[in-house]
């Protein structure tokens, strides 16, 4: 069951209250490499009132299935366009509608305070709460290339150097991020879930003749059932980067502030992650892109559902269902 003790203030991200502000304004008027996000009547499209409301309630409309409320956009409109919060550009997975202009995630529609679990085994390597982009944010590296980011957190259960196990906790859900805000909380709770292989954004669902990213090797994920034991001894495969990519990817971003700020991180895995993160949620600060590993991975079925297997058995596609 979700959390009752955290605040509003802590669900929505607001502290500290002028930071947060300063957050809103880049999103809204952009800077010199930023484009503000584009919003139009089509973002309209993306908010299910009726479900934000049994959601922010504590409901869970489906029960012991999490309702999918965006998938990934497998036709983006250019990353130079700035990030887009319409819907002008889209199609999922399936061929359907059900994603936005930049959505370069997947996002699961559930009760703040409910848990977040590790969907796979590996190492905390970043943890930050920008109000523009996703609010709090878990970033873990599970090896061979694969990093996951979970936002729109209320609350981090880990720190910076961790490892943690499949389907260990991590985090409270929330609703953190100007997005909630900027709706007057019509966009439903949801927990903002990024998949990237070897630094590039990837949808855990397969087209045809693809692999699929969830463990289940299909497209219908579940939680982590494994027993404590099992999951203790599961290790996530190396990281293996290469010093000369990961300085050229810092070296090609042109936000000069942030390029000093990379550059000065001396461990080769802090900088290679935080050259990642940033390079995807902010990539018109960077004028290339860098595989910085040793070698290309090929997509494989690693991953469980971010959620534990006591509150979700598996997911439910918006419009398959009604609440």
């Amino acid at each position: 069951m979700p959390r009752s003790d955290l605040t509003l203030p802590e669900i929505l991200g607001l502290t500290p209250l002028r930071e947060r502000l300063r957050e809103a304004r880049l999103a809204l008027a952009g800077d010199p490499s930023t484009p503000p996000s584009l919003f139009g009547p089509s973002s309209l499209k993306i908010l299910h009132p009726r479900l934000a409301l049994a959601i922010w309630r504590g409901r869970r409309p489906y029960g012991r299935r999490v309702p999918i409320y965006n998938l990934f956009n497998r036709t983006p409109t250019p990353e130079s366009a700035g990030w887009s919060v319409r819907k002008t550009q889209v199609r999922d997975f399936r061929g359907g509608d059900l994603t936005y202009d930049s959505h370069n995630g997947t996002d699961f529609a559930t009760p703040p305070g409910t848990t977040v679990v590790a969907p796979a085994p590996g190492r905390v390597v970043h943890v930050v709460n920008e109000f523009n982009r996703g609010g709090l944010k878990i970033m873990l590296d599970h090896g061979d290339g694969l990093t996951t980011v979970v936002a729109h957190l209320a609350r981090a259960l880990v720190t910076t150097g961790e490892h943690v196990n499949r389907g260990q906790p991590i985090a409270l859900s929330g609703a953190s991020g100007l997005n909630f805000l900027g709706t007057l909380l019509v966009d439903a709770p949801h927990v903002h879930f990024n998949t990237w292989l070897d630094g590039v954004p990837v949808d855990p669902f397969a087209l045809p003749g693809e692999t699929s990213l969830w463990r289940s090797g299909d497209n219908d994920p579940t939680p982590c059932r494994d027993t404590p034991e099992r999951a203790r001894a599961e290790a996530p495969p190396p990281t293996e980067l290469d010093p000369a990519r990961v300085d050229a990817w810092v070296g090609a971003c042109r936000h000069p502030a942030l390029a000093a700020r990379l550059a000065a991180i001396p461990d080769l895995e802090a900088r290679a992650h935080q050259t990642i993160f940033y390079a995807n949620y902010y990539p018109t600060r960077f004028s290339a892109r860098e595989n910085p590993y040793t070698t290309t991975h090929a997509r494989a079925p690693r991953l469980d559902l971010p959620f534990s297997a006591a509150d979700y058995d598996g997911v439910v596609f918006l419009g398959d269902a009604r609440t």
